[in-house]
This record gives structure tokens, sequence and C-alpha cells, in this order.
């Protein structure tokens, strides 16, 4: 089972990597009140990076909050 999530995350890495090598052309990108100039490459990174990121924080406190029902 740890072989295929190696697996996995190497596939989901790579593909990462292509997209994002493919994607170097400049975009505009409005955040609130303010336009931003960006590589595309950056936009999906960070966009990929954030979501990443609010998932741990999910998961967390799903396992917290189950956890103390639980209990």
């Amino acid at each position: 089972m740890k072989n295929v999530k190696i697996i996995l995350i190497i596939l989901i890495l790579s593909l990462v990597v292509v997209v994002s090598i493919q994607n170097k052309q400049e975009v505009e990108t409005k955040i609130l009140f303010t336009t931003i100039t960006m590589p595309h490459v950056l936009l999906l990174l960070s966009t990929l990076t954030l979501g990443f990121f609010v998932g741990l924080i999910t998961a967390s406190l799903i396992r917290r909050k189950s956890g103390k029902s639980k209990g």
C-alpha cells in the first residue's frame, strides 16, 4: 500500500510539472480590488498549494471533531 501511495504522488507531481512547464505565458488575475499579472505557471502552482493546505486543514479539523465525539 505504501508503494501505491508513493507511485501516485510521483505521478501527480510529474503531471503538475508537465502542465506547469507548458503554461509560461503571462495572465492577469483579479483578486478583490487589485489586478496581478503573473506567469500562468505561478498561478497554477499557487492554486495547487493553496488547495493542498486547505485540504490538510479540513482533514485535521474533521479528525479532531470525530475524535471528540467518540471519546
